[in-house]
């Protein structure tokens, strides 16, 4: 009887970490082929994956606010996708692994980029962004960060960044009271 419900809880968050998987990939792709599409095709279709990705953020509010066994799961979902909507992280790949807390895999991606910028494969202004943005999905994830990389975040964060910090610290707050 305490597994009522589990292989529907299981499914609706397999479906679920699936379409933010979709729209993550589309906002990927999308910044892949920009080079290849007119300006204005480029802007609306990534306004369209934007507004999806609100309208996937408001199913999880309203889901959040009536099942409390998918709260946890959905939450780093949410987070995710309020993220990509205030464009806090540009990187749909570090917004995949961040809603998946998988903080492993950022500090892997942040390897190969501390390499790929030593040999010059990764621009100096790009791997700073990038690098922001991972260290702030470890320390939004609960990670250790190093001194030196509190030193590179102090330095390089945008204002962008800072708000959601801000307001995931406040989302934090509602949900532990």
């Amino acid at each position: 009887m305490a597994s009522r419900g589990a292989s529907e809880t299981s499914k609706l968050r397999q479906n679920m970490e699936e379409q933010l998987d979709r729209l993550m990939q589309q906002l990927q792709d999308l910044e892949e082929c920009r080079e290849e599409l007119e300006e204005e095709e480029y802007e609306e279709t990534k306004k369209e994956t934007l507004e999806q990705l609100s309208e996937f953020n408001e199913s999880l509010k309203k889901l959040m606010s009536g099942n409390m066994t998918l709260v946890d799961e959905l939450g780093g979902m949410q987070l995710a996708i309020q993220a990509a909507i205030s464009q806090a992280f540009k990187t749909p790949e570090v917004i995949r692994l961040f809603a998946k807390k998988q903080p492993g895999q950022l500090r892997t991606r942040l390897a190969e980029m501390d390499r790929d910028v030593m040999v010059g494969k990764l621009p100096r202004d790009v791997y700073t962004q990038q690098k922001v943005e991972i260290l702030t999905a470890l320390r939004k994830l609960g990670e250790k960060l190093t001194t030196e990389d509190e030193a590179f975040l102090a330095a390089n964060a945008s204002a962008t960044l800072s708000h959601f910090e801000k307001v995931t610290a406040s989302l934090g707050k509602m949900q532990s009271s």
